[in-house]
């Protein structure tokens, strides 16, 4: 496959999302003051009336260390939809970010406000944004990503079992490295990073002339949150930290979610189990992992219409970080084994689509960009450690592996935290398989006087204004509204494993 030239890899075009890095005369400023908003693209739903939202763009240089104002450049796509309330309830700007690293923020403005308490709603403009790399923001381009998204073959298994898949493992990894660095450019690599994306949230929050920046930011976006406060302190108004990334290097962070996904994993073979007139797939957990196991090999062995071990291990990936969807996993399981189709195990939307492309390329290139890399040596030492936790892992969020071959490897990970920032509310699942209680523990540790709100009996990914829970989202709406900082730790009770019906 070719690629783009290496000098006009990264895309900057807010409309098509295509065009190249902006030189920009050498009379202009290092950021616009304002942001001109206008009708948005497509791709941004539109919120129920009286409310709109609107769309507009931000030139940033490509590096905040060295911003000379005839450099690269890079274009922000932002989105705003205005407080509801009076003047005198406003409490400023609320951006937001829904995670990845990779996740596209422009429509989760929309999508994210209309699940947020009223009383928040009326108090902040909600801004969207796509972080440097992503969706409209100069999205990157790593081209085929070392066979990534060809891999659904009868032969393809991204769980390497011997030394011989081992070292064809490890050459993918380099075959990746490789496309990012040919398809973003070498220059370009180090400055796609969380350090540069929390200046350009500062940018946004300067353009739009308010004082203090205040930021809601789920499991990525949790990072991208402490690394803000590392930087602007000061500037930080009132942040909300949901389902928490710990303060680790990323690979580290990989592999304490890969065990953590085991877990998860038995949980949910338990909880099927449980079911076995529903579900059909035995009454013990041994049963049930038997089923799973014959499932993925029959996919591994013969994928149907595309549909492999991979896109089988993305499928369970997905849906074991959410309980309502492992209603969904356990009748695909039943579907392959009765009819030999995916069923629901199928995703609306493929591994190879433009978007989901995006997502891979911005995903490997910020968590490389943000700190050193493993050695090849570590990563076969932490596979053959997880083999021996169980045979059958699920490799799919591993993504940081890649960073072993990169071709800019910083000397120093994105530094997380800052005693000088205000208190921060932190909100995690017990359970979560994604980002790992413990995450959220270590990271208030960075950050003196915060507090931590924990949703009990829950195994579910993404707390605040996504789980319904009256405890959670009462508390931090009182913490955004109202500035009242909880006096201790938060406990609330959680829904327990999801409840079978006929028709769940």
């Amino acid at each position: 496959m070719s690629h783009p030239p290496r000098r006009t890899a990264l895309l900057c075009a807010f409309a098509a999302g295509t065009a190249v890095l902006l030189p920009l005369p050498a009379q202009a400023a290092p950021t616009p003051t304002r942001i001109h908003f206008g009708a948005c693209p497509d791709s941004v739903p539109r919120p129920a009336a009286p409310e709109t939202v609107e769309c507009g763009r931000l030139d940033v240089p490509l590096n905040w260390d060295d911003p000379a104002p005839n450099g690269p450049r890079l274009r922000i796509a932002v989105s705003r939809v205005r407080a509801s309330g009076t003047a005198a309830e406003r409490r400023g700007i609320l951006l937001v970010n829904p995670g990845g690293p990779g996740g596209s923020g422009l429509p989760y403005a929309v999508t994210k406000r209309a699940k947020l308490p009223e009383s928040v709603r009326r108090a902040y403009d909600v801004i969207g944004f796509d972080p440097r790399g992503t969706g409209l923001s100069s999205p990157v381009d790593c081209g085929a990503m070392g066979g990534l998204f060809d891999s659904d073959r009868p032969d393809a298994d991204p769980v390497p079992v011997d030394p011989r898949a081992e070292s064809a493992y490890l050459r993918s990894l380099r075959a990746l490295a490789d496309d990012c660095a040919t398809g973003v450019g070498d220059k370009s690599l180090p400055y796609l990073s969380t350090e540069q994306t929390a200046r350009d949230m500062d940018a946004i929050r300067a353009a739009l002339g308010e004082r203090r920046t205040s930021f809601l930011g789920v499991s990525y976006g949790s990072y991208l949150g402490a690394a803000y406060a590392t930087q602007f302190p000061y500037r930080v108004g009132k942040m909300v930290l949901d389902s928490v990334v710990g303060p680790w290097d990323w690979y580290d962070f990989d592999v304490v979610q890969s065990r953590a996904l085991l877990r998860q994993r038995d949980t949910f073979f338990g909880w099927t189990a449980q079911h076995p007139d529903r579900f059909g797939l035995g009454d013990d957990i041994e049963a049930v992992r038997d089923a799973y196991l014959r499932v993925r090999d029959g996919l591994r062995a013969r994928p149907v219409d595309g549909f492999g071990a991979v896109a089988f291990d993305r499928a369970v990936y997905r849906a074991l970080g959410r309980t309502e969807r492992w209603a969904g996993l356990a009748d695909g399981l039943r579907t392959y084994l009765r009819d030999g189709t995916p069923g629901t195990l199928r995703p609306a939307t493929a591994l190879g689509s433009p978007d989901s492309r995006t997502f891979e390329a911005a995903n490997r290139t910020v968590k490389c960009a943000d700190g050193p890399g493993p050695t090849p040596g570590r990563i076969l030492a932490d596979l053959r450690r997880t083999h021996r936790l169980d045979p059958q892992p699920v490799l799919t969020g591993m993504e940081a592996s890649a960073c072993a071959f990169w071709h800019h490897r910083p000397a120093r990970r994105t530094a997380l935290g800052s005693p000088a920032a205000p208190p921060v509310l932190l909100i995690a699942s017990a359970h979560d398989p994604v980002t790992p209680i413990e995450g959220a523990r270590e990271l208030r540790r960075l950050l003196p006087g915060s507090r931590l709100v924990t949703l009990d009996d829950d195994y579910s990914h993404g707390v605040f204004a996504s789980r319904g829970n009256a405890c959670v989202d009462s508390t931090a709406a009182a913490y955004l509204v109202d500035g009242r900082v909880p006096a201790g730790d938060v406990r609330c009770a959680g829904p327990g494993l999801p409840v079978v019906t006929a028709d769940s």
